[in-house]
């Protein structure tokens, strides 16, 4: 699988990563509502492995994602980058952004995914004020110093995430981009590209959304859903295939982008995605085709969504 620098840090990472959060029952989980057994996890994380990606994203939120990872693939610790983010404080008595709540969230993590350090771990769309506060940054960079975090990053969209760009202090954005979501193409991604930052792309094929014929139930895909069907994309009207390759390599054509983070809980779904991965980017055309679609149909509060 292709692998691309990921900003100014030595990480040479691959163009897909492995988002956990579906690990964790989280996105599409009306699909797998049981919790996720620790053998198909080992599956699941062990095809992607096996297929190229070398970059696993997690969370502190995204329920017992974390501990699935480390006890299926710890011991294949030097074959990827691990990724997680901090700041909400389930489990914890203090309140979220608490600097001693987040010190002890990025320990827990360490412990839950059974390494030693993290490639990089991103602030979890926190504000703007919680940003200019100082006291998250701050928890991040000691990390950062003992060892336990080679770099630090900023997950989130929209003004707080150009203001994570602008203050200098971030390896890292991971931010919304995709068909149904195009704010971060001109707000963030070239100002972050400039900066050296590694950039990732949350989010990358909208929750393929268009499977549904009716609004589905879990409202983590509603504004993607309302979106899609205004912008009425004519890849989408064909078959499920041909929609899901023209929305991944869309992202993978955006200038800047290092890896797109795609979960699933299907070990298939890895050779698939490889697949599409290696078509490489669209064509021009296409690309701006796309682009056109949006700038014409999207809705001026169309911002990035988390």
């Amino acid at each position: 699988m292709e692998k691309r620098q990921y900003g100014n840090t030595d990480l040479q990472v691959s163009v897909l990563g492995h988002g956990g959060g579906e690990l964790g029952g989280l996105g599409a989980a009306e699909l797998h509502p049981k919790k996720l057994e620790v053998s198909e996890a080992v599956r699941v994380l062990s095809t992607a492995l096996d297929t190229g990606v070398n970059v696993i994203d997690t969370a502190e939120c995204y329920n017992d994602s974390e501990e699935l990872i480390g006890q299926a693939i710890s011991h294949r610790r030097k074959e990827f980058y691990l990724f997680t983010k901090c700041g909400h404080s389930q489990g914890f008595e203090l309140p979220h952004w608490h600097k001693d709540m987040l010190e002890a969230s990025i320990d827990r993590s360490l412990r839950r995914l059974r390494t030693d350090y993290l490639d990089v771990v991103h602030l979890h769309t926190c504000s703007e004020a919680i940003l200019r506060q100082g006291d998250a940054i701050d928890v991040l960079l000691r990390a950062k110093e003992k060892g336990k975090i080679r770099y630090i990053g900023y997950s989130g969209d929209h003004k707080e995430a150009l203001y994570a760009v602008r203050c200098g202090a971030f390896d890292s954005l991971m931010t919304s981009v995709n068909i149904a979501d195009q704010e971060a193409i001109e707000l963030t991604i070239p100002e972050a590209a400039r900066a050296g930052l590694g950039i990732t792309a949350k989010r990358p094929v909208a929750n393929v959304v268009w499977r549904y014929e009716a609004l589905p139930q879990n409202p983590y895909h509603h504004d993607y859903w309302h979106r899609l069907k205004q912008l009425n994309y004519d890849a989408l009207q064909r078959s499920f295939r041909e929609g899901f390759a023209m929305a991944l390599r869309f992202t993978l054509s955006v200038p800047g982008i290092h890896t797109a983070i795609i979960g699933t809980t299907n070990p298939a779904r890895w050779g698939v995605n490889a697949e599409v991965a290696r078509q490489g980017p669209l064509s021009e055309a296409d690309y701006a085709s796309i682009r056109a679609e949006w700038k014409i149909r999207a809705g001026a509060d169309w911002i990035g969504l988390e």
